[in-house]
């Protein structure tokens, strides 16, 4: 019997263990060349990225500007930021860096605000002009940016697919049937929304567009705000420092705008000179605006002229005791950055009595983390210097709250810290208020507080009871005036949250 031979139905594939497409060798392995090209090209980047030295005074000038003392209410911060960029880059393009006195150099802040208050009127809520340096091309393209980002606000939502795409399905959304799909292009509906002058905003674009497009002649438009530094040759660098040639012992100070000249600069046995005389008119008049001013002026002339000996140290101590006996923390704070400095060079004067004011002004304003700094450098000699134990003992009572130990001190301060301590005695005063009416019940005699406080007698610590809004709380019986400690219970606590805010720095008569 014949058996017929049947094919089979079907034909037999190797099921595929992968999916997608098969790598090649070269997308496994890179190519040498490829390694090599990459390798070049990030360490030329990472070469081209370099850090620049900045002088020290224009470092402690920027630290001022952010300062919290220095800080004003009415400018905000990112507008500072911007004019201290600015600042610092004129500086650099006109090659005076070295040269601009930026100790007595009026902070951004108070630039901002001079520059409200000359003109309100013209002040825009547009965005800041750009700076010279920006090439054409990229304003061109931020304010195309501006303008799209106006038009998605102004006319509506747009039906554009990449707004309504997540942006995780955006980088792997090429596919076969996108490519198929043509997109109509939206701008001609919003270019003719423009030319018909829908929206008031595109017209501002454009005209501010227009400011920075090249004329007929192929010649980029004049800035108003480089005509003057337009013409102006660059300025040629000094070999030296200057050496001034005025004989003049008084001078009013000004704010340098270009380089000094030397017939307005004092060299330093007029300096000298100078400087005998201010004190001498200091403790005949006790005129602070005219002594400031003339200080001010000296150590310009210091400056300009690089002069850094034991002559520029006991300048800027005499200017910051002055400053500390009237209450004017800015100036302080000026010639206590420059006696750092000087310190660390080792040219003489007094360190350890400005350390201590440095521990009593942290104390004041409530600067933990500078504090914290200041005790890791402090060196074993230093912390037996009288002055600086005297600060370091109130920092450790005002810590542990020893009300009782910290009025103490402040009754015994050397050298000149009970100015610093009478900037902050007030708020550690209503502190101490609020323990003992929390401790003392029911009441307790005045004559108790003044001692306790630091008061010079019952009057005064009387009055300063009644400015807090207290005159009800004091009593009087046979045995004297008496506090009622039992009404009292957290009636301080206000008052001292109020001057533990924001430390003041108002000037003291």
């Amino acid at each position: 019997m014949a058996h017929a031979q049947t094919s089979a139905a079907f034909t037999a594939v190797a099921a595929r263990k992968t999916f997608g497409n098969s790598l090649t060798t070269e997308q496994v392995h890179p190519s040498p060349s490829f390694v090599s090209s990459t390798t070049s090209s990030s360490t030329a980047s990472a070469t081209s990225k370099g850090k620049r030295d900045w002088p020290l005074p224009v470092r402690t000038y920027v630290q001022r500007c952010f300062a919290e003392e220095n800080i004003l209410p009415d400018v905000k911060l990112q507008e500072m930021e911007v004019k201290l960029k600015q600042v610092i880059s004129k500086a650099v393009e006109t090659g005076t860096l070295a040269v601009v006195d930026w100790d007595n150099l009026p902070l951004p802040q108070m630039m901002i605000r001079e520059e409200h208050a000359r003109a309100p009127s013209a002040r825009l809520p547009s965005s800041p002009i750009p700076s010279s340096g920006v090439p054409t091309s990229t304003l061109h393209g931020a304010n195309e940016l501006k303008s799209k980002k106006r038009k998605s606000s102004d006319t509506g939502p747009v039906d554009d697919a990449s707004s309504r795409t997540p942006p995780w399905s955006q980088a792997n959304s090429r596919n076969a049937f996108e490519s198929r799909i043509s997109y109509p292009d939206k701008r001609p509906r919003n270019e003719a929304g423009r030319e018909n002058g829908s929206s008031k905003s595109f017209q501002i674009l454009d005209g501010r567009k227009k400011r920075f497009e090249p004329t007929a002649h192929g010649t980029s438009p004049v800035r108003p705000w480089r005509t003057s530094t337009a013409q102006e040759p660059p300025p040629q660098e000094r070999e030296g420092p200057i050496v001034g040639r005025c004989q003049e012992l008084e001078k009013k100070y000004f704010r340098l705008t270009s380089a000094p000249n030397p017939d307005t600069v004092r060299p330093l046995p007029i300096l000298e000179k100078t400087l005998d005389h201010l004190k001498r008119r200091w403790k005949q008049e006790r005129n602070y605006s005219y002594i400031c001013d003339q200080f001010k002026s000296l150590r310009q002339d210091l400056t300009v002229q690089r002069i850094k000996n034991g002559f520029t140290v006991n300048a800027y101590e005499i200017h910051a005791r002055i400053a500390l006996e009237k209450g004017d923390l800015s100036e302080y704070n000026q010639c206590q950055t420059q006696l750092r400095a000087l310190y660390a060079q080792k040219l003489g004067g007094h360190p350890a009595e400005f350390m201590a004011y440095r521990i009593l002004y942290f104390l004041h304003t409530s600067n933990r983390i500078d504090m914290n700094d200041v005790l890791a450098d402090l060196t074993p000699t230093e912390k037996q210097d009288r002055a600086v134990k005297h600060a370091l003992e109130t920092r450790s009572a005002l810590a542990l709250g020893n009300y009782h130990r910290f009025f103490e001190l402040y009754l015994d301060t050397p050298n000149m810290g009970a100015y610093l301590m009478d900037m902050f005695v007030a708020r550690e005063r209503l502190a101490a208020l609020s323990a003992i009416c929390r401790a003392y019940k029911p009441d307790i005699k005045l004559r108790f507080v003044t001692e306790e406080l630091g008061f010079e007698s019952d009057d005064e610590s009387a009055r300063f009871i009644c400015d807090n809004g207290a005159q009800h709380l004091l009593e009087e019986r046979d045995d004297g005036v008496r506090l009622v400690t039992g009404k009292a219970s957290t009636f301080f606590e206000p008052a001292l949250k109020a001057a533990s805010a924001r430390p003041g720095t108002k000037l003291l008569a």
